[in-house]
C-alpha cells in the first residue's frame, strides 16, 4: 500500500469502531447528529472537498456529487426526523460514504497491482552507463551522453544501458523483463545485445550501435507509457455513457423527490415528503456508476500488464479489444515463422563460369588435361574438374559475398558467413538494394549481381534451372549469368504450435506471404499447416494481397498481419492490427505495429488473443453485471423496496464485485510450446 492509501485505511478503521460505538450513546437530537457527524467527516472530508471543487469548475455531475448529496441528505433528513420524534437517518448516511471508500481503496489497491505488472517494465530503465578511459579508469555517465560507437563496461548485476555488439567478453543474460522468459541466454563476443537485459556473470565490453534514444529499452518504455493514450471503443463508450447518464439519474432522483409530493399535495393526501426524500437519496446511491467508470479502464489496463509480463507490448486499449475479433492471421516467413537464420547448402556455378575460372587462374588444370595415358588422362579429366567446379564455387560464393555485404538482410549475412574469410569493403561500390529483387554492385571493378529470378528477368539474364528446396539467389558477373547458391532457412520450433493453437482459438484463415521462392515457400507452409500461402511478393504485392484479404472479411473480424522486416512496415500498417517481431525485428517495423512480440516467438500471438479474448469477456461481464443489478435495485428503490443498505450493496459492492473480476485480467495460464 502507497501512504495514501495507508492512510485511507486507518480512516476507514476509525469511522468504523466510531459507528460500532455510537448506537450504544444515550443521547438523543442535535447532540446525535454531532457525534455521528465525527466519523461522516472523517471518512468523508475528501469527497466532500472534490464534490465542491467539481462544482467550482463545471464538472458537476460525478460520483462524488452524488456521494455527497446522497449523504448530506441523509444526515438532514435525519436531523428533520429527530426534531419530530422519528429515528434519524445519521447512521445510514456515515455507512454509505463508509462502504463507499472502503470500495473505493479496494480498487486503488488492484489498480496498483496491475500498474506494478507494467512499471516491471520501468525497471529495466539504465540509470548509469560505464565509459573506460585510455588509462583503464571507469566512469559512470548518463545514458544519453554515449555517441554512437562507444565502447561501455557491463559488470556482472547490471543492466545492459544501450543496445551495441559485444566486442570482448562471455556472459549469461537475464531477458525477462523484455521476453517474460526465464531462461537465461548465453552470449559471446561478436553478438548483438540489446538494452535492458540484465548481466549475470561476466564483464562484457560493449560497442554502442545505437543512441540510448533509439535503443530496445528505451522505445518500450515510450509504448507502455503511451498505451493508455488509445482507448478502446468499449472505454470510450462508458466515458460518454457516465458524462449523460449521471446528470440523468441526477434529475431523475429529483423528480422522484418533488413530482410525487406536488401529486400527493394537489390530491389533498399528505405530501410524505421525507419518504419520497429518502427514495431519492436511496436512487443517487444505487445510480452512482462507479462499477462502470472504474472496472471496464481497470479491465483493459490488467490486460495490458498481463500481456507485457509475457513479453507482448500492446500499444494501447483499442489494439486489445481489435485483437479479440482476429480471424484472419497472416504471417510473413523469414525471420517471423522461421528462424531467419540461413546457411549456404549448395552452390552451383554455370559451365561457362566453370572454364571462365579455370582458363584464367589454373593452370595445373589444363597440364592435367593434357595427360598421355588415356586412362590416367580421364582420372585426371574428372579430378580436373572437379577442382574446376570447386574453385569457381568459392569464385562464385567470394562475388556473392562482396556484393550483399553492406546489406543488413539475413541472406546477405549468410553469404558473408559462408565465405569464411574476412571482406575488404573497400572494392565494393555503386551498391543498389533493390528492394524485392537483391542487390547489384562492383566488385573490384567487375559488375555483379545477386538475387531472385526476377532481378534476372530485370537485367535481361536467363538463369540456369535450379535444383533443391530453399531460397535460391542467381549471381551474374558482367552481365553474364554465372551459377545459383542454394540457402535453406530453419523453422521456428514454436511456428507448427502457433498455426495449430490460431486454429482452435477460432481464427478462420492463416496465410504465409514471402517474397521467397515458390517451392520454398510451399515446403514451409505444408510442414506447418497453413491455409495458403503466396510466394515471390514485393512488399507492394503484399499490400495488395492483405487488401484482397480485408475484403474477404466481414466487417467485424479482424486481420493480423505478423512481420519483422522494414519491407513489411507498410503491410503492418495496413492491416487491422500490425504484429512485430521485437527481439530481432527492424526498428521500422516495431514503429508501424500496433502490439510487439519481444522474443520473436509466434506462439505468442495465440497468447495474445487470448488474453484479449479474456479482457473482453470480463468487460462485458461486468457491464451486464453493473448495468443489471442497478437497474433492478433503481426500480425497487423507486417504489421504496430498496433501503439505504441495498443502495450501498448496488454501488459498493457491485463496484467491488467488478473489481474483483477485472482483477483477473492479470493472469492469463497458457502451455508455452
Amino acid at each position: 500500500m502507497t501512504k495514501k492509501q495507508k492512510n485511507v485505511l486507518i480512516r476507514i478503521i476509525l469511522a468504523a469502531a466510531l459507528m460500532i460505538i455510537l448506537p450504544f450513546v444515550p443521547v438523543e437530537g442535535y447532540l446525535r447528529f454531532g457525534l455521528y457527524l465525527i466519523p461522516y467527516l472523517v471518512i468523508g472530508y475528501d469527497i466532500l472537498r472534490k464534490a465542491v471543487l467539481g462544482i467550482l469548475h463545471g464538472e458537476v455531475f460525478d460520483e462524488n456529487f452524488l456521494m455527497a448529496v446522497a449523504t448530506i441528505g441523509a444526515m438532514l433528513l435525519g436531523v428533520y426526523n429527530e426534531a419530530h420524534g422519528m429515528e434519524g437517518e445519521f447512521a445510514e448516511g456515515v455507512a454509505v460514504m463508509l462502504f463507499y471508500q472502503i470500495g473505493e481503496l479496494f480498487q486503488a489497491v488492484a489498480v496498483g497491482k496491475s500498474r506494478r505488472n507494467i512499471s516491471a517494465l520501468m525497471d529495466i530503465r539504465p540509470d548509469y552507463a560505464n565509459m573506460e578511459d585510455e588509462s583503464g579508469n571507469v566512469e559512470q555517465v548518463d545514458p544519453d551522453d554515449v555517441e554512437v560507437g562507444t565502447i561501455i563496461l557491463v559488470r556482472p548485476g547490471e543492466k545492459i544501458p544501450i543496445d551495441g555488439v559485444i566486442v570482448e567478453g562471455n556472459s549469461t543474460l537475464n531477458t525477462s523483463a523484455l521476453t517474460g522468459e526465464s531462461v537465461p541466454r548465453e552470449v559471446n563476443a561478436g553478438e548483438e545485445v540489446i538494452s535492458g537485459c540484465v548481466n549475470l556473470s561476466g564483464l562484457l565490453r560493449i560497442r554502442t550501435t545505437k543512441e540510448f534514444g533509439e535503443s530496445t529499452v528505451s522505445k518500450i518504455l515510450d509504448l507502455v507509457e503511451n498505451s493508455s493514450m488509445k482507448k478502446a471503443r468499449t472505454e470510450n463508450f462508458i466515458t460518454k455513457f457516465a458524462r449523460y447518464y449521471t446528470p440523468g439519474v441526477c434529475f431523475s432522483a429529483l423528480a422522484l423527490a418533488v413530482i410525487p409530493t406536488l401529486i400527493n399535495l394537489f390530491m389533498g393526501n399528505p405530501a410524505n415528503w421525507n419518504v419520497w426524500v429518502i427514495r431519492a437519496l436511496t436512487f443517487l446511491v444505487i445510480s452512482c456508476p462507479c462499477a462502470l467508470v472504474i472496472s471496464i479502464p481497470l479491465s483493459f489496463f490488467g490486460g495490458i500488464g498481463g500481456a507485457s509480463a509475457k513479453g507482448i507490448l500492446i500499444k494501447g486499449s483499442n489494439y486489445l479489444e481489435a485483437l479479440a475479433r482476429t480471424k484472419y492471421a497472416v504471417f510473413d516467413k523469414t525471420g517471423t515463422l522461421t528462424k531467419g537464420v540461413f546457411q549456404v547448402t549448395k552452390v552451383c556455378p554455370s559451365e561457362s563460369f566453370c572454364i571462365e575460372q579455370a582458363s584464367g587462374s589454373n593452370t595445373r588444370i589444363e597440364k592435367l588435361c593434357q595427360s598421355e595415358t588415356p586412362a590416367s588422362k580421364g582420372e585426371e579429366t574428372d579430378k580436373a574438374k572437379s577442382q574446376s567446379f570447386e574453385l569457381a564455387g568459392r569464385k562464385l560464393l567470394e562475388y556473392a559475398a562482396y556484393a550483399e555485404s553492406y546489406s543488413e538482410h539475413p541472406i546477405s549475412k549468410s553469404l558473408c558467413e559462408a565465405y569464411g574469410a574476412a571482406i575488404n569493403r573497400t572494392v565494393v561500390s555503386e551498391v543498389e538494394e533493390i528492394g524485392g529483387h537483391g542487390v547489384t554492385a562492383m566488385v573490384d571493378g567487375v559488375k555483379v549481381a545477386a538475387g531472385n529470378a526476377k532481378l534476372m528477368a530485370r537485367l535481361g539474364i536467363t538463369p540456369e534451372q535450379e535444383t533443391g528446396t530453399g531460397t535460391i539467389v542467381h549471381v551474374a558477373v558482367d552481365g553474364t549469368y554465372s551459377g545459383y547458391i542454394l540457402i535453406a532457412d530453419v523453422v521456428k520450433e514454436q511456428s507448427a504450435s502457433a498455426i495449430a493453437a490460431l486454429k482452435a482459438s477460432g481464427v478462420k484463415k492463416t496465410v504465409m506471404l514471402t517474397g521467397d521462392n515458390t517451392a520454398a515457400a510451399k515446403e514451409v507452409a505444408a510442414k506447418l499447416g497453413l491455409d495458403e500461402v503466396k510466394s515471390e511478393l514485393l512488399p507492394g504485392d503484399k499490400v495488395e494481397a492483405v487488401e484482397l484479404l480485408l475484403s474477404e472479411k466481414l466487417p467485424k473480424e479482424n486481420l493480423a498481419f505478423v512481420g519483422d522486416g522494414i519491407n513489411d512496415a507498410p503491410v503492418l500498417s495496413r492491416a487491422d492490427i500490425g504484429v512485430a517481431m521485437g527481439a530481432l525485428g527492424s526498428d521500422a517495423a516495431i514503429e508501424a505495429a500496433d502490439i510487439v512480440l519481444m522474443d520473436d516467438n509466434p506462439m505468442k500471438l495465440a497468447i495474445a488473443i487470448g488474453i484479449s479474448r479474456k479482457c473482453m469477456r470480463i468487460v462485458y461481464e461486468n457491464i451486464i453485471f453493473a448495468l443489471g443489478i442497478k437497474a433492478a435495485c433503481l426500480i425497487l428503490g423507486a417504489i421504496g423496496v430498496a433501503n439505504m443498505w441495498v443502495a450501498i450493496f448496488a454501488d459498493v459492492g457491485v463496484m467491488v464485485l467488478a473489481v474483483l473480476n477485472a482483477v483477473r485480467c492479470l493472469r492469463y495460464d497458457v502451455k508455452m510450446e
